[in-house]
């Protein structure tokens, strides 16, 4: 009796497992696709998305091999392409710079003779000074002894006309003016000190005495080191004048477009503490070496400072260096990743990310050097296809 409970249990217990296998059979859709090379695939559908929070695009007729491929190499998408154009593209270039003294209209007042100085109006860095304008009075037992000489020529052999012409000759050659040597004869009396004058209008920047001139740290409105009562020597140079009429700008040139950059150039300039005004001019002068701490070359445009912009203020240009032929790509179909440039190549079912050489560069432009065939088609969006920069690896990559 208890056997035959048993087994009826066991019975009952099999059939309802095979009604819910029955059961669960019919209510799976047909999985199965083939592909093809005639293998078949648990795929009802295979789909790609482009970016994040969009709906996923079907890609049909992807065969196996390609789904296989490595992620950070493929990518399978469906975006418009384009192709690398050859065409003639005007290349402005970027550059920025400073306002700087144009050092070829420096002036140095040097002394002519030793001496004391006597009375000195030159006092601080950066004070107006005008052609003409008296900048210091010096004594010098040299000048003293001339006067001397031509006095005692004048009173003794005043018939003597070639002696006393080169007496007169030589005060005027140790600074004395015409205004002084003739007081000097129609008094009879020699001055004790003469007058030193300017022959630049500008500002005083220095006074020689070992301060670089183009020191643009120097903020402050500084006491020159020359006083009243100092000793000069011969051939010293007293004051430096600097015409801040007279001015250039220094632009820095990038490596990548230093090739291109030249002599002639036009070149806008806009200074950033005028905005609305922009200055005019081309390419003077490039410089022919790197200044220190820099890997920039340096470009000079000479400009009339008529608005008497500061020194060492910053500007920006756009240097027009004319029209260069060549295989160019939208900006967008570049990415740039490090030292590395790289394109995504269309291939059959999608992307492949694939490096290449680009030369200069416009505002909406690269120009591919090398790595990309004329036929060769591309993303015209990079940035679609990609997350995150870091994990690309180009499919020429060694």
């Amino acid at each position: 009796m208890k056997k035959n409970f048993w087994i009826d249990i066991l019975v009952i217990t099999v059939t309802v497992f095979l009604i819910q296998s029955c059961n669960s059979k019919q209510n799976l859709p047909n999985s199965k696709q083939t592909l093809p090379n005639g293998r078949q695939a648990n795929h009802a559908e295979i789909t790609s998305a482009s970016s994040e929070n969009k709906k996923p695009v079907a890609v049909k007729n992807i065969d196996l091999q390609t789904l296989l491929k490595p992620t950070n190499e493929f990518v399978i998408a469906s975006l418009p392409v384009i192709v690398p154009g050859e065409s003639d593209i005007s290349i402005p270039v970027k550059a920025y710079g400073t306002i700087e003294a144009d050092t070829r209209a420096t002036g140095n007042i040097s002394a002519r003779v030793s001496g004391r100085i006597e009375k000195l109006y030159l006092r601080y860095r950066f004070q107006n000074v005008k052609a003409g304008q008296k900048v210091m009075e010096i004594y010098s037992p040299e000048i003293l002894t001339a006067e001397e000489n031509l006095l005692f020529l004048l009173k003794r052999d005043a018939a003597n006309l070639s002696f006393i012409s080169a007496a007169k000759q030589k005060l005027l050659l140790l600074g004395m003016s015409a205004a002084e040597l003739n007081e000097v004869i129609q008094t009879g009396k020699p001055l004790y000190s003469i007058s030193v004058y300017s022959n630049y209008s500008g500002h005083v920047m220095n006074n020689g005495m070992n301060e670089n001139v183009m020191n643009s740290s120097v903020t402050e409105t500084q006491e020159l080191p020359l006083k009243e009562g100092m000793y000069v020597t011969k051939g010293q140079t007293l004051f430096m004048i600097m015409n801040h009429m007279k001015t250039w700008v220094a632009l820095q040139i990038f490596p990548e477009d230093q090739s291109v950059v030249k002599k002639g150039d036009a070149v806008n300039i806009t200074p950033e503490s005028d905005t609305a005004s922009i200055i005019k001019g081309k390419i003077d002068f490039i410089e022919p070496f790197f200044r220190s701490d820099s890997r920039t070359l340096t470009a000079r445009v000479y400009f009339e400072n008529k608005n008497m912009l500061t020194l060492g203020s910053q500007v920006y240009a756009k240097i027009f260096t004319g029209s260069r032929k060549g295989f160019w790509l939208p900006q967008s179909s570049v990415l740039a990743l490090g030292m590395k440039n790289i394109v995504f190549l269309k291939s059959k079912g999608g992307f492949m990310a694939h490096q290449v050489s680009t030369g200069m560069r416009t505002e909406n432009k690269v120009q591919i050097i090398s790595g990309l065939n004329p036929s060769d088609t591309v993303a015209a969006n990079a940035q679609y296809l990609v997350d995150s920069q870091s994990f690309i690896k180009t499919s020429n990559e060694k």
